[in-house]
């Protein structure tokens, strides 16, 4: 059975080429229930605006069934924003899984986007928010050197795969469709690079 899917975008949103629709498509083909906000002024994102959005998402999203979450570029350092300040909340809404694909390391700066660096790296947080936590970065990311996405991912406890020639894992990059991504949807398993880091216990 298809799982609910929550896809996050990132600054500049994910246009009509960019993986996050094609694979929006490929699952309401099968009858996937996909939902693909739009998140307000993504062009110059604010942290608080979007982060009242992702809750309103969240407390729609069904109660039933295998719920995955994946978030792309700042979406994902939204995902981590979210996941620190649920600390003492009694009603988190929780994902089965979520895939954090190629967010920005602590030093990347953008004038149009303030706020959502350096993200807090909360292990208890993303712990609370999701059973399955992992991170795909490319290996040529400017916005995220691997080193960065290493200690991402150690600080976080969870697992990381590196794509080679992956750059920041965009149109620009060639994603488009990404059937490796389709599979991850259906098993946490499926491997998302030639690189495999297994962080989580």
């Amino acid at each position: 059975m298809t799982p609910y899917v929550l896809l996050l975008h990132g600054h500049t949103g994910s246009g009509p080429r960019h993986w996050q629709s094609w694979l929006a498509g490929e699952l309401a083909n099968v009858g996937g229930a996909v939902d693909i906000p739009q998140l307000t002024d993504p062009d110059r994102p604010d942290l608080e605006v979007w982060l009242g959005e992702l809750r309103h998402h969240l407390d729609a999203a069904p109660r039933a069934g295998e719920r995955v979450l994946l978030a792309h570029s700042c979406g994902a350092l939204l995902w981590l924003h979210h996941a620190a300040r649920t600390a003492g909340s009694d009603a988190v809404p929780r994902f089965d899984r979520v895939l954090l694909v190629a967010p920005p390391g602590p030093r990347w700066t953008h004038p149009d986007v303030h706020g959502f660096t350096p993200a807090p790296l909360d292990a208890g947080g993303v712990r609370r928010v999701a059973g399955w936590t992992q991170l795909v970065v490319g290996e040529d990311d400017e916005t995220c050197p691997v080193d960065d996405a290493v200690a991402m991912a150690a600080a976080l406890r969870i697992d990381l795969d590196v794509i080679p020639g992956g750059a920041h894992l965009n149109t620009d990059a060639g994603y488009g469709p990404w059937p490796a991504v389709r599979e991850w949807v259906d098993d946490r398993q499926a491997r998302l690079g030639a690189n495999h880091i297994t962080r989580n216990p």
